[in-house]
């Protein structure tokens, strides 16, 4: 499970149709990120992490700093 993935999307007010849209995808297969029902491809992951302006490693939980480098 993702659960920063929702925390992000929910911080800037978005739904999740807005970001599957920006990730050229369905809502329900952007749905299944969050849940963790299907893992998040590596090129999904660089979009998302460009589009929050956070780390990879945030998104993922193994850093609680979300500082990009």
């Amino acid at each position: 499970m993702y659960p920063r993935l929702r925390d992000l999307r929910e911080d800037r007010d978005l739904n999740q149709t807005q970001v599957a849209k920006m990730l050229g995808m369905s809502q329900t297969g952007y749905s299944k990120y969050e849940t963790g029902e299907n893992d998040i491809p590596t090129h999904i992951l660089i979009q998302l992490s460009r589009f929050y302006d956070t780390s990879i490693d945030y998104i993922l939980g193994e850093s609680n700093d979300p500082t990009r480098r």
